[in-house]
């Protein structure tokens, strides 16, 4: 083998790693997030957790993803460290998908539709097509879909490309000792792990072992010890995303690392235990893709089934090496938009807005404390007012930063308008908290200085807060539930609080000039409605950006204007809320 032999197994190596990158990332990014969403329902069914973990993993292609995802699901509290346990041995089950497909490869025959099943014969079709859809259509999806092919194609080529370098290796008596010295169960162990643990993905390094077969050169005997290694170097992955992650997270990935580790010495002990009394033949045979995947797939399998039910030993174990400790409860700031899910931008969205509806009904909450406070004002009210503003300032930080390193993923049209989106709306969340906390502050002035609203200018008050409470709450509700009939009410109701709001500081100035009511408590009466006009101005830009991005109206305010002019719908809409929110029979000069 010469040195541009050896350039020809580089390339090759290189194009099945970035084969395998680009098909998973593009399974991952074609379902959207609800593979992750299914994991992140799961049911406390061991039976379920390894199926649905097993089923994941054989679609994204990678058990190092899906555990990586499971430890940021226990980091953020949305999965126990006992649902995890299942999820884990599952993906470790779905990554042997991979290796079967490459099985493929070594399949031998004249036969013309036997040799159609060959990758090598039909991945230079899938190319095409892949390519096909890339260039020429522009449906997201399709793309995608194109991309899974190209990648799938790519990695049958530099398996192929690998292969062939590697062929005349066979010949080299220096190779061939190489591998005969695998043959020693913990070399070999040690070797597999350590590939793997370079690479970080076990199916790559079973893929490299299947292309190392053809040579002739590699036994079964010393490809089993191997194989054993490469699902303990695989662990490496799940162990590096549990750094500076939460007790519990960090729990869920050394369960990944105690599953394949106790499974390997168990199936190594038994194995060559049996081996010592009644000498298994196959050992000395040369090994093949075939041969490679039914090893890699037994173990999991075995191990799975031996493991599952001592899944709470797992778990005592991970508290043994990590014990509980005191502070943990203590710790309830659960990350729900937790640095690992970037990795997935489809769930990443979707967390995002978990974390954006999170943050609406704070607001709604802050509205309803707004209203028992103008009615009759608490102390305790004001302060947990103020006190939940905080909190909405902290959680519009953190979602526009993590909004931020999102927007830098490549991500389809669908999902960069839905990052927009949020971006704009959690802002107009963040100032309508900032105006109801300014509210609280004028109504500790009041009580303070022990000034009270005449009975007029409360009636009034009572109409446009009562109108705000219902433009605030259906904003919410259009927001969580995605539900266009509730958006297009907002900006005619928005309207209606603005007008209300201009009626209401007309009657305040003909009482002020009457001397029925003081410059100060004008001022703060007029702070209130400035308050309400601009809450309702926020929850318009909400309700106009709800809608833009469910039309292909994508400029702020252009579907407003478009339902203002000379549309019926809108007047008929304005008319009701006018109806409903009127101050003219209570108005007293």
């Amino acid at each position: 083998m010469d040195f541009f032999s050896v350039l020809t197994m580089i390339g090759g190596l290189a194009l099945f790693l970035y084969g395998m990158k680009i098909m998973g990332d593009a399974l991952s990014k074609l379902a959207g997030g609800k593979l992750e969403q299914v994991l992140e329902r799961m049911t406390n069914n061991p039976l379920k957790a390894v199926l649905l973990g097993a089923g994941v993993t054989a679609i994204i292609q990678s058990s190092s993803a899906t555990t990586v995802m499971v430890v940021g699901f226990v980091n953020s509290g949305i999965m126990k460290l006992s649902q995890a346990v299942g999820v884990i041995m599952g993906a470790n089950i779905g990554t042997t998908v991979t290796s079967w497909i490459l099985s493929l490869s070594g399949i031998e025959s004249s036969n013309f539709f036997v040799k159609l099943l060959k990758p090598s014969s039909f991945s230079p079709v899938l190319a095409f097509v892949g390519i096909i859809l890339i260039m020429f259509v522009k449906n997201d999806r399709k793309k995608d879909i194109g991309t899974i092919l190209i990648g799938f194609a790519v990695l049958m080529f530099g398996m192929e490309t690998m292969s062939g370098a590697v062929k005349p290796l066979a010949n080299v008596p220096e190779f061939t000792s190489l591998f005969t010295a695998f043959e020693n169960p913990i070399l070999g162990m040690l070797v597999g792990a350590g590939l793997t643990a370079i690479i970080q993905s076990s199916s790559a390094s079973v893929g490299i072992l299947q292309a190392m077969c053809v040579t002739g050169s590699v036994t079964v005997g010393a490809a089993f010890p191997v194989i054993m290694g490469q699902n303990i170097g695989t662990c490496i992955t799940a162990l590096l995303s549990g750094l500076g992650a939460s007790k519990n997270a960090r729990r869920a990935s050394l369960v990944h690392l105690y599953f394949n580790l106790i499974g390997t010495i168990l199936f190594m002990t038994v194995f060559y235990s049996v081996n010592y009394f009644i000498h298994f033949d196959f050992l000395e045979g040369n090994a093949n893709a075939a041969i490679i995947a039914v090893i890699h797939t037994s173990f999991n399998v075995l191990a799975t089934v031996i493991l599952l039910p001592l899944a709470k030993l797992l778990e005592k174990l991970a508290y043994l090496t990590i014990p509980y400790s005191e502070d943990e409860e203590k710790d309830t700031d659960l990350k729900v938009l937790d640095e690992r899910f970037l990795e997935r931008p489809s769930f990443a969205i979707a967390q995002c807005k978990n974390a954006a509806c999170d943050m609406a009904q704070i607001v709604r909450g802050m509205m309803g404390l707004t209203i028992k406070n103008i009615d009759a004002y608490s102390e305790e009210i004001c302060q947990k007012v103020i006190d939940l503003e905080d909190e909405v300032d902290q959680k519009e930080d953190e979602m526009s930063s993590y909004l931020t390193k999102l927007s830098a993923k490549e991500l389809s049209e669908e999902d960069s308008q839905r990052i927009g989106l949020y971006a704009k709306c959690i802002v107009d969340f963040e100032r309508i908290s900032d105006y109801l906390k300014g509210i609280a502050y004028e109504l500790r002035k009041m009580h303070k200085n022990n000034e009270h609203f005449s009975p007029e200018a409360y009636q009034e008050l009572w109409v446009i807060l009562l109108a705000t409470d219902e433009i605030l709450e259906r904003t919410v509700s259009c927001f969580i539930h995605d539900e266009m009939e509730t958006a297009v009410k907002i900006d005619p109701l928005s309207d209606v609080i603005r007008s209300l709001r201009d009626d209401i500081r007309r009657n305040h100035n003909q009482r002020l000039a009457q001397g029925s009511c003081s410059v100060e408590l004008g001022m703060s009466l007029t702070d209130i409605l400035n308050s309400f006009g601009r809450i309702a101005g926020h929850c318009s830009n909400i309700a106009e950006e709800e809608i833009a991005t469910e039309t292909d109206l994508h400029a702020l305010h252009q579907y407003a204007r478009s339902m203002k002019e000379g549309n019926e719908s809108y007047r008929d809409l304005l008319a009701m809320f006018q109806e409903k929110y009127s101050i003219h029979s209570m108005v007293s000069v």
